[in-house]
Order: structure tokens, then sequence, then C-alpha cells
């Protein structure tokens, strides 16, 4: 065994471990849900700004764009806070956060739209992590099993 692979050591599963853990799960479901709540309420405050906007790049609808993306952000980010159906949810906003990345900030030579893409390709990346983790033990996914 390497000298480094010594080093690491992993903690005892304790109950107050697993607390930790489960409210770690819970803030961070609650800290990523944030962003998907909050976009969704401010399009509802501006729809017409935000129907000039996706009309801008070129999509059909855009009605009925703005409603999906109100209802995926707003009941996709409350769900996830709950955690339930955290995988599904998590992984199909993950979908969703590289979809918007690809159609509303794919002007990577506009500084804004640079970082915005890749804000969106973060947080795609920290819902894959909740696919692969899931909810935690303060969820209704919990509770279910």
């Amino acid at each position: 065994m390497s000298q480094s692979a010594n080093l690491v050591q992993t903690a005892p599963h304790t109950a107050a471990s697993n607390a930790s853990a489960a409210t770690t799960a819970l803030l961070g479901r609650i800290l990523i849900s944030a962003i998907f709540i909050l976009s969704g309420i401010s399009k509802i405050t501006a729809p017409a700004m935000i129907m000039g906007y996706i009309e801008s790049v070129g999509l059909p609808f855009p009605a009925v764009a703005l409603g999906v993306a109100v209802l995926v952000e707003v009941v996709g980010g409350i769900v996830l806070v709950l955690g339930y159906q955290t995988r599904a949810v998590a992984a199909f906003l993950a979908l969703f956060s590289v979809v918007t990345a690809l159609a509303f900030h794919n002007n990577l030579a506009d500084q804004n739209q640079f970082i915005h893409f890749f804000k969106n390709i973060a947080m795609a990346g920290g819902l894959l992590q909740v696919v692969v983790l899931g909810a935690g033990q303060y969820s209704l996914d919990a509770r279910r099993s």
C-alpha cells in the first residue's frame, strides 16, 4: 500500500455523521433549487420580456416555451427541495440546464453569455451528483423506502 493511501482514512459511520450527511444533502438540494425557483418566478413577473428573448433565439411558440420553462423551473425546484423522485428530477433538470445553455447562451464570444453557459453546465454537473448520490435521509424519497 502506498504512503498516500495510508493517509486517507474514512470516517466511521455514526449517527452524527449520518445526520451531518443528511443535512448537507438537504442544504445542497435547497441551494441548487434556489436558482431554478427564482428564475421561474422572475419569468412570471416579466413574461413579455422573456417571450421576446425566446423569439430572438428562433424558438417557435414563445408563450408555450415560457409556460414550460416556468413549470420546469418552479415545480422542478420545489420537488427537488422536497426530495421527491429526486434522481429523476435532478436528471431532468440537468438535461434542461444543458439544453438551455446550448439554446440561449451559445454566443461564447460574449462574456455574459460565456458565464451563463458555463453556469448552466456547472449546475448540470451538480445535479448529476444528486442523480448518483440521491436525496439523502431528509427527503420524501427516504420516507417512502
